[in-house]
């Protein structure tokens, strides 16, 4: 089992591995249009749009391709998003990679969990409902909720409540499928509407 596991973790990596090496000071040059939405930083000041300082490279660089072949394919393919694909439809390879590279290098700034859902959020978070069927969230976010990047799980700490609910809420509904191998649509499936504000709410201050 340990073995599958590995290889399933290198075969993710390689796909990771396969995008344009970036440079995070070009970055940083390509990024001012970014910064509107996200932040010069990557720390975005707007609870429905997502925090991407610090998060994985390769993640960041998956995301960006999808959105520019959801452009291109007019969202029958990719992940599709009506700002995003027009943000990344003129992308080259070596832009995604280093956007990607900035913004990862960055330091994300942690938020805040709600005293009255910690509880009931690290109960979900760290083990799941096997009543359900439903998987803990560490087994592939790890015990702080920061992913790993070779295998493709993203950070989802400190994360705004708001962008994450709404997440889960479309992988549930199937508006969002580019997930590996349909993993989180598996798991929002089984999670109710209060169970996904509890995790939400759980994650932004998790670290």
């Amino acid at each position: 089992m340990k073995k599958l596991g590995l290889l399933v973790c290198l075969t993710l990596g390689l796909s990771t591995a396969a995008f344009a090496q970036g440079d995070a000071e070009a970055g940083k040059a390509k990024s001012l249009t970014c910064s509107a939405c996200h932040g010069t930083d990557g720390n975005s000041a707007i609870a429905m749009n997502p925090k991407i300082a610090g998060q994985h490279e390769g993640y960041l660089a998956k995301q960006l391709t999808e959105f520019r072949l959801a452009s291109r394919t007019g969202g029958k393919e990719g992940r599709n998003n009506a700002v995003m694909n027009g943000m990344a439809a003129g992308l080259s390879d070596q832009d995604i990679a280093d956007l990607a590279a900035y913004f990862s290098s960055q330091d994300l700034k942690a938020g805040t969990t709600p005293e009255d859902v910690i509880e009931a959020g690290e109960k979900l978070y760290r083990g799941g409902d096997a009543e359900k069927g439903l998987t803990a969230c560490i087994a592939c976010h790890g015990p702080d909720g920061k992913g790993m990047g070779l295998a493709g799980f993203p950070v989802i700490s400190g994360q705004h409540a708001d962008y994450t609910a709404s997440q889960l809420k479309m992988f549930r509904d199937g508006s969002r499928a580019n997930d590996l191998n349909g993993m989180m649509r598996d798991i929002a499936a089984k999670l109710t509407d209060e169970e996904i504000d509890t995790l939400a709410k759980y994650l932004g201050g998790l670290h």
